[in-house]
């Protein structure tokens, strides 16, 4: 079985895109959320091997979702996912626990290798 993730963005057609990329190269995308309040509680059911995190989104953003879900599980896997130009959120965002980021728009390259590289760090 693949390693299993969970998808948070706003955006629908972000979300299928990356689901796509990760279904087609073996991952199993679990759930989905369209903002970081869901995503901790989805989070919490499934218990997912990674997590891609949109930042800018209503509710609660991607930067306190990371918190929120580090306050759950230190040992959590998070990939940020942010649009060209936000480098002071990103750096925000890895300061707040995310293990890497991934730029829109994306390059299914980037997305596979930012994914083996945080999961080859925790086993």
């Amino acid at each position: 079985m693949g390693k299993r993730v969970l998808i948070v963005d706003d955006a629908a057609f972000m979300r299928m895109m990356i689901k796509n990329i990760l279904t087609k190269n073996g991952y199993d995308v679990v759930a989905e959320a369209e903002n970081g309040q869901i995503a901790v509680e989805l989070y919490k059911n499934f218990k997912p091997d990674l997590v891609t995190m949109d930042i800018t989104m209503p509710e609660m953003n991607g930067i306190e979702g990371v918190k929120e879900i580090l306050n759950i599980d230190p040992n959590a896997n998070v990939i940020m996912c942010s649009a060209m130009g936000q480098q002071s959120m990103v750096m925000e965002a890895i300061q707040a626990g995310a293990k890497d980021f991934i730029v829109k728009p994306f390059q299914q390259d980037r997305i596979l290798q930012a994914m083996e590289r945080v999961l080859a760090r925790t086993g």
